[in-house]
């Protein structure tokens, strides 16, 4: 993905280009009162939080990005506006565009993060039943990301593998009809059920699923390790590590941030 930015949390022009239309009108002031914090120091201070993982309140005041409140207030209006997913949807078609998708096969796969019980929270059965969520992860032949989703950590794996290919966006960028159905589909032994190996041939979509029972070495890793980096990119962000927001909408909305930068890195990587 190239070298780190030493100040990550701070936008570039190039991306600020992309989020501003995007973003929606702010409310008329009720009172008068301090000057609005513009958006995009806003921004900055949402991104020095999911970098860092520091509690909101803890926001340092003298780096200018407004108060912590101010950030979640803001993080929490462009989530319900959409503004992630758009973004999402306007970077790939940019990589379609390019030809920089690879639709020839997906990979999807989820990870756990542990946290208080909150909602989309539950039971992990991989961590003594200690309460916890999932992040469930969908990307392209190369580890674009396509498509994330939340839920809690007791949910199994293949319950989420129709609604992440429903929730892949119609990638335009090219003359045609838009596209958002893979050819084939690659997941662990986690996604093994013969009722949604008929769904997905419905689709059109080639199923290439672990069998449980299996000896390991079928070759499955050499396509499905670009999920798994994916997902440690998703873990570079501190504060998708663990679940910290009682608010599902605020950590879904810090998970559509994160999908978004990196498919921004693929764009300036690949186009």
């Amino acid at each position: 993905m190239g070298k780190r930015q030493s100040r990550p949390w701070i936008v570039s022009d190039e991306l600020w280009s992309l989020i501003e239309p995007l973003l929606p009108e702010p409310p008329p002031k009720q009172v008068e009162g301090r000057p609005r914090v513009p958006d995009r120091q806003a921004l900055c201070g949402i991104l020095f939080v999911l970098h860092s993982g520091i509690q909101w309140e803890y926001l340092p005041q003298e780096l200018g990005f407004g108060s912590g409140m101010t950030c979640w207030r803001r993080l929490a209006a462009w989530n319900e506006a959409g503004v992630w997913d758009q973004l999402h949807q306007l970077l790939l078609n940019k990589l379609r565009s390019k030809n920089q998708l690879d639709w020839s096969r997906a990979v999807i796969d989820s990870s756990h993060q542990s946290g208080s019980a909150r909602p989309k929270s539950g039971p992990s059965p991989v961590d003594r039943a200690r309460p916890g969520s999932k992040h469930h992860i969908l990307t392209d032949g190369q580890g674009i990301p396509l498509a994330v989703s939340l839920t809690g950590g007791n949910r199994n794996d293949v319950t989420q593998l129709l609604p992440l290919l429903d929730k892949i966006p119609a990638v335009a960028g090219v003359v045609g009809r838009p596209r958002r159905r893979p050819d084939m589909l690659f997941a662990d032994r986690g996604y093994d059920h013969d009722k949604y190996r008929w769904l997905l041939r419905k689709r059109g979509i080639r199923p290439v699923i672990a069998e449980r029972g299996q000896p390991h070495g079928t070759g499955l890793g050499t396509f499905r390790w670009v999920v798994e980096r994916t997902i440690s990119w998703l873990h570079g962000f501190r504060r998708l590590r663990i679940r910290w927001e009682r608010r599902d909408d605020i950590h879904e909305a810090f998970l559509g941030l994160a999908v978004c930068l990196i498919t921004h890195r693929h764009v300036q990587r690949l186009c």
